[in-house]
């Protein structure tokens, strides 16, 4: 298997495998290498992660915006000669992916949206990082990353915060324009005119985007798929990565283009 990191436009992303293109989109305050435990998939795949806006390498991003995300994404596709490929991204990730349907339905062979919302009403929003902004206003990054662990994961094990620990890496100066951008979402009149293969995933014990917030969004998608995963918190794919890893590649297969 073969691994590279390249930089197109200013955009980083990782690329390895082959197959039908797969993009794996990270959350907010992570950074492409959290999807290290699904580069299993890159035996079938052609796997295509970049990281977003204000995160990972990607530090001179300009305005910040589900929207920009969604146009990079699709930006670095066109250059890599990518017609169409199945989307799949967590939480904020999810969003963009999401938006990335609005703006190009034809560039989506299907859609994985991982423990994700697609709506958030707007005074709550504004409340929410008002709340986030004045508890970490004095915290530093190891202290924000301490928290975050704690209250996106199920099991506190040692390795499963040190893997968390490792890809979770927010960049103060564009963390909080990132969830701002996210609590701006409002997908209530997209969510039913999606026509593509979806897969929702939700986990039982996920204290930052509960898990009814996904089963909203299967029955408001047509024909969609809806797993959750049991004894998990916010990452899944972390926490639970064997299975979560059969879950995608059991819809992948069923939802390939016949050759």
């Amino acid at each position: 298997m073969n691994k590279a990191t390249e930089n197109w436009a200013e955009i980083p992303y990782i690329r390895l495998g082959s197959g039908e293109p797969l993009v794996f989109i990270h959350g907010l305050g992570e950074v492409k290498e959290g999807w290290v435990k699904q580069f299993v998939l890159a035996d079938e795949y052609e796997l295509i992660i970049p990281d977003l806006r204000g995160h990972g390498e990607y530090n001179n991003p300009g305005e910040i915006s589900i929207q920009n995300f969604a146009k990079d994404i699709l930006c670095l596709l066109h250059e890599l000669g990518i017609e169409s490929a199945h989307i799949c991204g967590l939480s904020m990730g999810g969003m963009v992916a999401q938006e990335i349907y609005r703006q190009a339905p034809e560039k989506c062979r299907s859609l994985m949206l991982v423990s994700t919302f697609h709506y958030a009403p707007k005074n709550l929003g504004k409340l929410f990082v008002k709340y986030r902004r004045n508890r970490a206003e004095n915290k530093s990054v190891e202290a924000i990353r301490e928290t975050a662990a704690k209250v996106c994961l199920y099991s506190w094990s040692q390795e499963n915060i040190e893997a968390f620990h490792q890809y979770y890496q927010p960049n103060r100066e564009f963390y909080f324009k990132a969830m701002e951008a996210c609590l701006k979402v409002n997908n209530l009149w997209l969510l039913p005119k999606i026509h593509v293969p979806t897969l929702i995933i939700g986990g039982q014990y996920d204290s930052v985007i509960p898990v009814w917030v996904q089963f909203l969004m299967h029955k408001q998608i047509p024909h969609s798929e809806f797993v959750i995963f049991r004894n998990t918190g916010h990452v899944a794919k972390l926490e639970a990565a064997e299975a979560f890893n059969g879950v995608l590649r059991s819809f992948l297969n069923k939802h390939k283009k016949a050759s």
